[in-house]
């Protein structure tokens, strides 16, 4: 009689830890600082003003994001995919444009760094977009608040995108920036979900809310095991692996954090090991150049948003022990180099002179100044700094 009633007790603590509440659940923040994090919220508790001005403008977006969405590659469907799956992710490729010198403008031709306004037609990329950045306002919002009600909108969200069979997603890209004329879809394609890396720390930022259970977060780490899969399976993940340039670089990017969320970590250590540090010598000179990304009509562009994704590959290095940060060859090409052969550029004191055919940004580049301070004291940072002053990080 003992014996059952001490079964019963373990069988119903097994049913309460199964169905508890997320905070229960082991996460982990990967590309988000979880410290600088509950710095600013222990800030914001003790009033202090500029935190409190961030927080609230996230509190302010999140707010927004409470009455819009949900998103959905299904919803405003405006071309399917050729195998009639309205599940399936479809875009157009930005910088191809109809041939004038042909009767119907098939094939295609490029036009680097022209967008073409007929991506907008469809949809499938922006709906991918506005739920990520929903998602990751209203985790910010949950995390400095508590309040309930931005977890629950989020769930929503996720929940619409990765789970409910009417709506989700199917796990690939085999039809994304297709061209006309050419193909239904290529590798390249696959830069455009690197919005999804905010997802995992968003979750993780969702930590302790009533509305995430332990099936919830297993059924969106089903779906990005599945994705996962697929980038290292499909001709077009394998096609993107292959890539030189920061195709290659937000490639990894990509599935390390992805495999990372989901318990991989092999295959996080893998990629690192056999193919993100041997993209050091293929992208970087030894003075720290990025020649494939300098010959772009938006050089500037491109070099930027390079080394923000090693940036966000060192980072995710240092979950597995791995020293990304001061990886170099025998001649010396590595992110140090780099950031060193940048920081010119940055503080004002060299104008750039390569092409440029849009307005210069400066987010990027402030993330890449900032995180690598940190690790280089012996660069010299003031200059850039001072043109671009550091503002506390609460996102």
């Amino acid at each position: 009689m003992k014996f059952k009633k001490l079964s019963a007790l373990l069988l119903l603590l097994f049913v309460m830890f199964n169905n508890s509440s997320f905070a229960q659940q082991k996460t982990g923040f990967l590309l988000v600082d979880e410290q600088l994090l509950a710095k600013s919220k222990e800030l914001l508790k003790q009033g202090d003003k500029e935190a409190s001005a961030k927080i609230n403008t996230i509190i302010g977006r999140a707010d927004s994001a409470l009455t819009k969405g949900p998103y959905s590659v299904t919803f405003n469907k405006t071309k399917t995919a050729p195998n009639n799956d309205k599940h399936d992710y479809v875009s157009q490729a930005p910088y191809w444009w109809a041939d004038p010198a042909k009767p119907n403008g098939l094939p295609y031709i490029r036009k680097d760094g022209e967008r073409n306004p007929e991506i907008y037609l469809l949809h499938d990329r922006s709906q991918l977009g506005d739920m990520c950045s929903a998602v990751k306002q209203l985790a910010f919002a949950y995390y400095y608040t508590g309040n309930e009600k931005y977890a629950v909108k989020a769930k929503t969200l996720l929940q619409t995108w990765f789970i409910d069979p009417p709506t989700r997603m199917n796990p690939n890209l085999n039809y994304a920036q297709y061209i006309p004329g050419l193909n239904d879809g290529r590798g390249i394609g696959i830069i455009e979900s690197r919005e999804l890396t905010v997802i995992p720390d968003a979750i993780a930022m969702l930590n302790g809310s009533s509305a995430f259970d332990a099936k919830l977060v297993n059924n969106i780490k089903d779906w990005f095991k599945a994705f996962a899969g697929w980038l290292q399976t499909s001709p077009n993940g394998k096609d993107e692996h292959s890539q030189l340039n920061n195709h290659g670089s937000y490639y990894d990017v990509q599935l390390i954090d992805y495999s990372l969320f989901t318990g991989d970590k092999k295959t996080a250590v893998l990629l690192l090991q056999n193919t993100t540090i041997a993209r050091i010598e293929k992208q970087f000179t030894p003075e720290g150049a990025q020649p494939l990304e300098l010959a772009r009509t938006k050089s500037w562009d491109y070099v930027n948003m390079n080394l923000y994704a090693w940036c966000q590959l060192a980072i995710l290095a240092g979950h597995v022990n791995i020293d990304l940060w001061h990886q170099q060859t025998a001649d010396g090409r590595g992110m140090k180099a780099a950031v060193k052969w940048l920081i010119p550029y940055a503080s004002g004191e060299k104008k750039w002179e390569n092409q440029q055919i849009a307005g210069f940004e400066y987010e990027q580049l402030k993330f890449i100044m900032d995180k690598a301070s940190a690790q280089y004291p012996d660069l010299k940072f003031d200059e850039v700094f001072k043109r671009f002053p550091r503002e506390l990080e609460v996102e």
